[in-house]
């Protein structure tokens, strides 16, 4: 069965604010989340380290500069937030996640 995804606004707003080709590519990742819930590995998915359970979507096998965090709750996937992979903007990552798990906190 298919796992629901669940978008935060604020996460839809900086989904729309990307560039055509990383749109579709975020999406193509979402239908692997959406397919494989849980169970999607590595390197379409990762752990991030700290507190929240928070989880990385990585388009394009993680070749993309944009990365969707999510965390998974009663079977659902919630995505938190939009933003710049950690390589490419170390401080917009970790500000990205802390945006993250306060809108999924609210």
């Amino acid at each position: 069965m298919p796992m629901e995804i669940r978008v935060h606004p604020e996460a839809g707003r900086e989904f729309r604010a990307l560039d055509q080709r990383e749109r579709k590519a975020m999406e193509n990742a979402m239908t692997k989340l959406r397919k494989y819930g849980g169970d999607l590995a590595f390197p379409h998915s990762s752990r991030i380290r700290g507190p929240g359970r928070l989880r990385e979507l990585r388009p394009r096998a993680g070749r993309s500069r944009w990365r969707a965090l999510y965390r998974i709750e009663a079977g659902v996937a919630h995505i938190g937030a939009i933003v710049p992979e950690a390589g490419v903007d170390r401080r917009g990552f970790r500000t990205g996640v802390a945006r993250a798990t306060q809108r999924l906190e609210d």
